[in-house]
């Protein structure tokens, strides 16, 4: 078997510098390292015993950092089957229990029965524009617990219009092609 070239570190938490693999696929890109520093860093204090939903997963490198500073229970959302069996072997191979693999289209999961998440990655594929649409609909069908956090990572030039009104941005970065968001949501009254 050849041996892959692609590999993210974890930074930090149990698994720190531990390595996952990640196969070859159109619009999969891993979050780079100094973006992730960067947002778990922000996230420091809002991992630990957490619901984490990792929508558009690919990699899976936002959520195995989740997991490894201490999420109680991670779902990774992937479509492609081949993304999600290498989801699964680094599962495995880091004896990550906390971790549930759906292979799923994204909107097609947000359609299901929902259930409250207290942290919500969101990375989908450039040149889409999934991104506003992923955000209106985790809010509107009740994927969100009361004051739940939201990563939006986007395309640096696009502009998040149409976000819920009751998400409040926390903070905003631009590194290279990439813009990351992180909202907090308001609890409507």
């Amino acid at each position: 078997m050849k041996e892959m070239k692609n590999k993210v570190k974890i930074i930090g938490g149990e698994w720190r510098s531990r390595n996952i693999t990640f196969i070859d696929s159109p619009g999969l890109r891993p979050t780079p390292s100094r973006v992730r520093e960067t947002l778990f860093n922000w996230l420091q204090y809002d991992i630990q015993g957490r619901r984490c939903l990792d929508l558009y997963a690919g990699s899976g490198a936002l959520s195995f950092e989740a997991a490894s500073r201490g999420a109680k229970a991670v779902v990774q959302v992937e479509e492609n089957p081949l993304v999600c069996r290498q989801l699964h072997e680094n599962a495995q191979i880091l004896k990550a229990t906390q971790l549930k693999i759906v292979q799923s289209e994204v909107f097609r999961f947000l359609a299901g029965n929902s259930e409250p998440f207290d942290l919500v990655f969101i990375d989908p594929p450039f040149g889409k524009n999934l991104a506003v649409q992923t955000c209106q609909w985790l809010e509107d069908k009740g994927w969100l617990s009361a004051n739940a956090k939201i990563y939006v990572e986007v395309e640096q030039q696009l502009v998040l219009a149409g976000i819920p009104e009751n998400w409040q941005l926390l903070k905003h970065k631009t590194a290279g092609e990439v813009g990351y968001h992180l909202f907090v949501r308001m609890s409507v009254s």
